[in-house]
């Protein structure tokens, strides 16, 4: 155990870079909102109008399949991250996926807030914000030991030029992964069956239901 926490010591500028890189994708995925056309604005207006209608009447396709295409997707973001810290090169994709993610999380955000104001922030607030507020630590952590694992192959093999021993940091951030991976099941779940029951609380509020069109 104090092992660990000297790890996470040792580690606090690397979370702390880490989480810097997620914000600034932040900040530029609400960015990239204002520079969306009239039309491609007008494409995604429909879009979640349909959704919303779709989420008001209570209608969808089945939670089971729902939730592995949820899963799927989250594991592959951890996959992604295990896979570029296996490799030196893989170093600089471990922070543009991080990046990434931020960049998603904004733009929806921001379109959201931007479209519809305080509406669309309270609907953000049970959509967005409360997976990813488990989802981004999950990442984070994902990402320092990958980043980890792979400064360590430059240190040992590129920069002193020698073997050592990689089977025990090898395995550490394979099972490191593997618990990350269950955890994103875990959060998946609570995507799948808890995220809708409180987007519907917040649906009513978008959607006309004399026209059963959204509403700004």
């Amino acid at each position: 155990m104090q092992s660990f926490r000297n790890s996470l010591r040792e580690q606090t500028t690397l979370f702390i870079f880490v989480a810097v890189l997620f914000l600034v994708g932040v900040v530029f995925g609400a960015l990239m909102v204002n520079a969306l056309s009239l039309e491609q604005q007008q494409d995604l207006a429909t879009y979640l109008g349909d959704y919303f209608v779709t989420l008001d009447q209570g209608s969808g396709g089945s939670e089971q399949a729902a939730f592995w295409n949820i899963a799927i997707l989250n594991l592959k973001w951890v996959g992604l991250i295990w896979i570029c810290g296996l490799s030196v090169i893989g170093l600089p994709g471990i922070l543009i996926l991080d990046f990434l993610k931020g960049v998603l999380i904004g733009f929806t955000v921001g379109y959201l807030v931007g479209q519809f104001s305080w509406k669309g922030l309270l609907f953000a607030m049970v959509s967005v914000a409360p997976h990813n507020l488990l989802v981004i630590p999950v990442l984070v952590l994902c990402s320092v030991a990958a980043i980890t694992f792979s400064l360590h192959i430059i240190k040992n093999r590129m920069l002193m030029h020698r073997q050592g021993n990689f089977t025990r940091p090898f395995v550490n951030y394979v099972m490191l992964t593997m618990v990350m991976g269950l955890l994103m099941l875990g959060i998946s779940s609570f995507e799948t069956w808890v995220t809708p029951v409180m987007m519907r609380w917040v649906t009513p509020m978008l959607v006309d239901p004399a026209t059963l069109s959204f509403v700004y």
